[in-house]
């Protein structure tokens, strides 16, 4: 099987209004006030695959850049590396997932946000799959990740995920037809992340094709596949 081209340079940046928050308005609310008041307790967001967790962190890491601050990230597919304590923040993504190694750098990144050798204490954002109690991490990593405040994320209805697609369609420049989406969300997964790895391949193979997004390019997407 051909792996697709991505042409992920005409992707939107995620941002924080650029996040469709139906169910999660909470979670989000609390990331924008963990943005604005950089708390010393961390922030934790936790849910299902592709409910928008990676996208809000990157949001969130998105605002920094803005306004001129670095942060450190660490996920499980990143290299481990010692703390910056010229970091504003410390983000830490799919924690489930960290390997030991990652572990203790994330615990090490930790302490020293919470109690850095200079400056103020740094915000900590981190995310994963389930709550802070049932992650199966080294229990001082898991106790600090539960000592701020938890919100949780919930998967978009349907009607949220074809707003989210048309509009990120429309962002890359091209129109998705009611038909394309009705095809889409009746044979393929419904996580967000998912349709957005899917949206992108058919962009990709529509401009390599040079043909408009349908029913029957799908189709021929799928058998080139």
């Amino acid at each position: 099987m051909r792996q697709l081209t991505l042409d992920l340079g005409l992707a939107p940046l995620p941002t924080l209004e650029a996040f469709c928050a139906d169910g999660n308005e909470a979670a989000l609310a609390a990331l924008r006030q963990w943005l604005q008041e950089r708390p010393a307790a961390p922030l934790y967001l936790w849910g299902p695959s592709g409910c928008g967790k990676t996208h809000l962190l990157q949001a969130a890491a998105h605002a920094l850049a803005e306004g001129g601050q670095r942060c450190g990230w660490l996920d499980p597919d990143t290299a481990a590396h010692p703390f910056d304590d010229g970091w504003s923040a410390v983000l830490l993504d799919d924690v489930q997932r960290l390997d030991e190694v990652r572990q203790a750098v994330a615990f090490n990144w930790l302490v020293n946000a919470q109690s850095p050798a200079c400056g103020a204490p740094r915000p900590v954002l981190a995310a994963g799959d389930r709550p802070p109690a049932d992650l199966p991490l080294r229990e001082d990593l898991r106790s600090r990740l539960a000592w701020g405040p938890v919100q949780a994320l919930q998967p978009l209805s349907e009607a949220a995920c074809r707003a989210v697609l048309q509009r990120t369609a429309q962002a890359r420049g091209f129109a998705l037809p009611d038909d394309v989406l009705d095809y889409v969300l009746a044979r393929f997964a419904r996580d967000l992340g998912s349709l957005m790895a899917l949206l992108q391949q058919l962009d990709d193979y529509a401009l390599r094709t040079q043909r408009a997004i349908t029913v029957p390019l799908v189709r021929a997407m799928l058998v080139e596949a």
